[in-house]
């Protein structure tokens, strides 16, 4: 059945770029959100009830999980943090529909590393072992 205009996109169908690079095989990406601050006033001659203005705006940060590899890239780029080269990136969280076809695209602004967590390891579990990795950013935008 062709899809509608309206029907929603299933939210594991997802891919992630950074500086333009796809990087597939993460199981979560969570975070994705803005929110306004608002800065509460009220003048002497104001009834009890303030008035509200808009404040700053606030960025959630983008936390990914996925099963550990080889491959230290994600580590890597957080330690370039930790050596006090703050290398950012450009990332684009893209959500693909039922063709795998771009459908909808977030731009992160200035993004880097700031948060690196290992697996949590139980000898009598049968669990993939995950890592997350967590990254602030200064700005989101759809397209």
């Amino acid at each position: 059945m062709p899809r509608r205009a309206f029907d929603p996109f299933a939210n594991f169908n997802y891919l992630l770029e950074i500086d333009g690079i796809t990087n597939a095989g993460f199981s979560e990406c969570s975070g994705l959100n803005i929110e306004n601050t608002p800065i509460e006033y009220r003048e002497g001659n104001d009834d009890i009830t303030p008035h509200k203005q808009p404040g700053l705006m606030k960025y959630g940060n983008i936390t990914l999980k996925r099963g550990i590899t080889t491959n230290p890239e994600l580590v890597t780029w957080l330690k370039t943090v930790m050596d006090g080269d703050i290398e950012r990136r450009s990332v684009s969280i893209v959500l693909q529909d039922e063709l795998h076809q771009e459908s909808v695209r977030w731009n992160l602004r200035e993004a880097w590393a700031c948060k690196w967590t290992g697996p949590d390891l139980k000898a009598n579990a049968s669990e993939m072992a995950i890592e997350s990795l967590e990254i602030c950013h200064e700005g989101v935008e759809r397209q």
